[in-house]
């Protein structure tokens, strides 16, 4: 089922494969007619970008299946796994570069053309608005592969940086530095290997279930006492799911409640805590009697 979320996300998604495809064909010709591999290399980070984002779009649109027989919780993991193969994909295009980076540089060759600058400046401007737009969306849909989708194009922004770097000393140092076109390439590879520890690490917690949204149980505590019938609130725990998440909350009401009254309060709680924090897709509610000795003890 699709969500205002999902729509959103989506076109995210859109607006990054249209981005990364018209400069992957830029930086391919002006590297090839500009004598570069530095933007070679970052027109193959760029075509990476374009499978990678295409798989996180397959991945958001699997997520909005409804939850099923097999999937009572819904198919919002799918979202942590697409994040792991897109960086595969990081990790398999910075080691080719490598490689032709080191080959390059024992290989005599003819510097690059003056005007890949040029390209190269316009391309360092645009990734960087696409990181800023991409990695904004992100956050407000709390989506960890979209998280992924925009440090590609971080990671892009980055290798252009070092290309233009590389070029200029190329440029200005004349005969015998043409390597450092290479040598630019080179550290592009190692730092798109270190923005992949980056986007893996958070999706390894998400698959974990890793405790990292206090800030979000507080939350949660604090709004259950809005309920009537609700005393206070014992264990809370919450988990991503795709982008929403599922919270597991222990309520205490009196102890002389019937089963019907405490089943109520229960459903009123899910309802209450789903209307005031739209980023929750479930609750599950666990009522617990009042118990003066045990609150006292746990109050001291």
């Amino acid at each position: 089922m699709s969500t205002p979320q999902s729509q959103k996300a989506k076109k995210t998604i859109y607006f990054s494969i249209l981005g990364s495809f018209g400069l992957a064909l830029i930086k391919w010709l002006a590297g090839f007619f500009g004598n570069s591999f530095a933007l070679i290399a970052d027109a193959i980070e760029s075509t990476s970008d374009i499978f990678s984002s295409i798989l996180v779009l397959l991945g958001i649109k699997y997520s909005e299946r409804p939850a099923d027989k097999t999937h009572p919780y819904g198919h919002g993991r799918i979202e942590p796994l697409i994040t792991f193969i897109v960086v595969i994909f990081l990790v398999i295009s910075a080691t080719f570069i490598a490689h032709k980076s080191i080959i390059n540089i024992q290989t005599p060759h003819d510097g690059p053309e003056s005007w890949t600058l040029i390209v190269l400046g316009l391309i360092i401007i645009w990734k960087e608005i696409s990181y800023q737009v991409v990695m904004r969306r992100a956050k407000t849909l709390n989506s960890s592969s979209l998280k992924a989708d925009a440090w590609h194009h971080r990671s892009d922004a980055i290798t252009s940086v070092a290309a233009f770097v590389g070029i200029s000393m190329a440029l200005l140092l004349g005969d015998g530095y043409q390597s450092a076109d290479d040598w630019a390439a080179l550290f592009a590879s190692g730092f798109i290997l270190y923005n992949c520890y980056r986007i893996f690490r958070p999706a390894l917690g998400e698959i974990m279930d890793e405790n990292l949204y206090e800030e979000m149980v507080d939350l949660i505590k604090d709004k259950s006492l809005n309920v009537n019938g609700i005393l206070d609130t014992e264990k809370c725990f919450v988990r991503k799911n795709g982008m929403s998440f599922l919270v597991d909350i222990h309520a205490i009401v009196p102890a002389d409640y019937t089963v019907k009254q405490g089943h109520d309060i229960a459903h009123n709680l899910k309802d209450y805590l789903m209307s005031e924090m739209p980023e929750i897709s479930n609750v599950f509610v666990h009522i617990e009697p009042f118990n003066p000795i045990v609150y006292n003890t746990l109050s001291k």
